[in-house]
């Protein structure tokens, strides 16, 4: 069992507090990886009280902000787990963030990676150039 510790960073030196999640398998693909972090995102999001999650793989699409109409409900919009996944997907593939395990990036969704005790797992977020 692999305890992964998550990490987010942005290429202008911002980086979010590291959290772990335990994974049994030994070896993932980057896809199943990031799948099952945003499921736990997503759990931990609908089940806070009070005060948001702000991990920046997981926020409520528009429509799921539209949908949502009771006050409750908007302060804590609903988010599905799956669109998030495509979404993450989506911006992975289009050099929104890379991702590096341990020291190694990984350069395909359906890559696998290694996944020993300690694995830091890093989600870099690429900041585009002013002007480029």
């Amino acid at each position: 069992m692999a305890m992964v510790t998550f990490v987010d960073e942005s290429t202008a030196g911002a980086r979010t507090p590291a959290w772990a999640l335990r994974i049994f398998e030994e070896r993932l693909t980057l896809r199943e990886l990031i799948r099952r972090r945003i499921h736990q995102e997503v759990a931990e999001y609908h089940a806070a009280e009070g005060v948001v999650p702000t991990r920046s793989l997981v926020a409520p699409t528009p429509v799921e902000q539209t949908l949502n109409g009771d006050p409750a409900a908007r302060r804590r919009p609903r988010v599905d787990p799956d669109t998030q996944v495509a979404l993450a997907e989506t911006a992975f593939r289009r050099n929104g963030f890379v991702v590096l395990v341990g020291d190694r990036q990984v350069e395909d969704l359906d890559d696998e990676v290694d996944l020993r005790r300690d694995t830091e797992v890093t989600f870099l977020k690429l900041v585009p150039l002013v002007g480029g």
